[in-house]
């Protein structure tokens, strides 16, 4: 006689783990679509946007939009560097300065410690102001039209310094003490030990740092007057606000459209968002892996 086989036996919890499968795409597809609905704006023609609004998919692909921001590529291409350049020199220097004051106020053997972390808690509450600030770039250490001035500001910041001295505090004190007893100094101790082992914080930070530097604009606005220091995103707002108060005839006359188009306002600015967020896109895939790990790390005292 054969043996009769066993019935098979569902997981209770498969239903529920498509359930939250389900969920979680949803959730993805919410916020994928604004970005889908600003890249498919970008290619429509303005006319349609008029009587159609924004939509995903246009009714005809028109690059008139990024074909008048792109009108003179030089420019474009310098800001770019500008950005680039500012971008990874601040976030560079920020990373280590950063680190290095939170490592300082992390170590409970730094007799200063306390009042250091209450001075930088100060400067949260508390900021000198727009006039005093622009008084000590300009006046005192005289960097106007210079690209100290794009980044000295976001060097160093009281947040940073505290989500920094978070991630550090989890580091066992025997490393350090281990190290000196090998005879290794503090700043040994800082850069062949510390920054190894915090590869996950210092993702974290070097992201926040990034987002700070590229997407900065007020930095310029403030200090720069010269169009070869002028960084990426406020010169697309300069173009943008020329747009506005530029007519058909006008915009024929540059060149910038063709015979009966429309200045193309509404597009521009989805093509404007575009061309500034579209690097950042592209770097944060290389972080998320530390950046995830380093939102976790600290957080668990034991």
């Amino acid at each position: 006689m054969s043996k009769p086989t066993n019935p098979v036996v569902r997981s209770p919890y498969i239903g529920s783990r498509t359930v939250v499968h389900l969920f979680f795409i949803l959730v993805c597809f919410i916020c994928i679509y604004p970005f889908l609905v600003v890249l498919g704006t970008s290619l429509q023609n303005e006319s349609d946007i008029l009587k159609s609004g924004y939509a995903i998919f246009p009714k005809q692909i028109d690059l008139t939009a990024y074909k008048v921001l792109l009108h003179n590529p030089g420019v474009l291409l310098n800001a770019y560097l500008v950005n680039i350049y500012t971008t990874a020199l601040g976030a560079a220097a920020g990373l280590f300065i950063t680190t290095g004051f939170a490592f300082a106020i992390s170590r409970k053997d730094y007799a200063y410690r306390k009042q250091l972390s209450l001075y930088v808690f100060f400067t949260m509450l508390f900021q000198g102001g727009m006039v005093p600030s622009y008084i000590l770039m300009v006046s005192w250490l005289d960097l106007k039209d210079n690209v100290l001035a794009l980044i000295l500001p976001f060097l160093i910041t009281g947040w940073h310094v505290l989500l920094m001295k978070g991630f550090l505090q989890s580091l066992p004190e025997a490393l350090f003490e281990s190290a000196k007893i090998d005879g290794a100094n503090e700043f040994i101790i800082f850069t062949k030990i510390v920054l190894p082992l915090t590869k996950p914080a210092l993702a974290t930070l070097g992201l926040f740092l990034v987002l700070q530097y590229w997407n900065d604009w007020w930095l310029t606005l403030l200090y720069i007057e010269n169009e070869n220091l002028m960084k990426l995103q406020y010169l697309l707002i300069r173009v943008l606000r020329n747009m506005e108060f530029l007519n058909s005839a006008e915009a024929v006359q540059y060149g910038l459209v063709k015979p009966g188009q429309q200045v193309p306002s509404l597009s521009a600015r989805m093509a404007m968002c575009i061309l500034a967020a579209g690097p950042m896109l592209v770097v944060f895939p290389f972080f998320q892996k530390y950046f995830v790990q380093g939102l976790t790390v600290g957080s668990v005292k034991g």
